[in-house]
This record gives C-alpha cells, structure tokens and sequence, in this order.
C-alpha cells in the first residue's frame, strides 16, 4: 500500500536534505566580515532617497489584484479547450459554461472600468 508514496518520500527526502546542505556549506564556506560597504544598501549605484518602508498607494496593489484576477481567466480557458475538444457529446454544456465564464469576466472587468482602477493618478 505504501509502494506508490515511496519515490514521493524520497524526493522530499532528498530536497530537505539539499537545502540542509545548501544552508550549511553556505553558513562553513563564508567568511563573516561584515564592513560598512557589504551592509550598505544597493540600489541601482545611486545613493538611498528615502525610508525602506514607505507607504506604496493602494492602487498599486489594486492593479496587481486585478492583473492576477485576468491573468487567472486564461489558466481557466486551457483545460476547458480540451476538455471541449476531447469531450464532443457535452460540447454544447461545456460551450454554455465558458460562455457564462466570460460574461462574469466581462461584468467584472466594466465594474472595475467604471470605478477607475484602471486610471493610473
């Protein structure tokens, strides 16, 4: 019963054990001086404007969401492809349901549209 888990334990295995590995040889092999230069922050050469941690505009991550969300849409569309293909006698269900798909799609992406996420201020 445990036969087919077998090669499945061992990758785990073997992947714990590298980055075990991984960890050590990097903490044995380095040397630990840390000077002014090493710890300084690096930001294309030029020298640091501001705080680390400032505040980022909400529309950032409002454009990133909904780029996600879309981009998701196109992962959904693949396998329906060919499951459409494969399976002929429910063709019309599998047409019906895609078709419901991208009108929530598309509902969604005009409800956005109309409450300006996509105008960049």
């Amino acid at each position: 019963m445990t036969q087919p888990y077998i090669p499945i334990l061992l990758l785990i295995a073997f992947v714990i054990a590298n980055a075990i590995l991984m960890l050590g040889l990097s903490q044995v092999l380095s040397y630990g001086e840390r000077t002014a230069v090493k710890t300084a922050p690096y930001e294309s050469g030029m020298p640091v404007l501001g705080d680390a941690r400032e505040r980022f505009s909400v529309k950032f991550y409002l454009v990133a969401l909904l780029f996600i969300i879309f981009d998701i849409e196109a992962v959904f569309m693949i396998p329906w492809a060919v499951a459409f293909r494969q399976l002929t006698d429910i063709s019309g269900l599998l047409l019906i349901e895609m078709l419901v798909f991208v009108v929530i799609l598309a509902v969604g992406y005009i409800y956005v549209w109309k409450r300006g996420a996509f105008e960049w201020d």
